[in-house]
């Protein structure tokens, strides 16, 4: 069965899809994510769709609701890599992707994830350097 994989990193889930995603898959990954953050109590999510080339209505409803339960479980999205043309797509159909923050890749949605956890949590000096928030 496919599945998208979700790697932990210290406080954060990184998801990389290098597909593009069908009806099922985007619902199992919803499911499977919501599941690993309630899981791990991950602080953060990481989605890179780079590698994504068409985002439709559905899969943009998708992402929203990661970020809508992610945030209910207490963690922040971020999604990167966007396209330009996913971009525009996303704008003409007029989903308002609500609590989902945006970075250009990796790197800087990292950075940024420990940004939103720091001002959460206080000073990002609690931050160890594998993303874990020092107690």
């Amino acid at each position: 069965m496919d599945r998208i994989p979700i790697l932990r990193m210290g406080s954060f889930l990184l998801v990389t899809i290098q597909v593009d995603l069908y009806d099922r898959l985007a619902l199992d990954l919803e499911a499977d994510l919501v599941q690993m953050v309630n899981k791990t109590s991950s602080k953060g999510v990481l989605i890179d769709i780079s590698a994504v080339s068409i985002v439709d209505s559905f899969m943009g409803r998708i992402i929203g609701n990661i970020a809508s339960m992610s945030k209910i479980l207490d963690a922040e999205t971020v999604v990167v890599g966007m396209q330009p043309a996913v971009a525009i797509t996303l704008i003409e159909l007029g989903l308002p992707l609500k609590g989902v923050h945006t970075a250009l890749d990796v790197e800087r949605g990292m950075n940024l994830l420990k940004s939103r956890i720091s001002i959460e949590f206080g000073d990002e000096d609690d931050i160890d350097e594998d993303g874990y928030i020092s107690e």
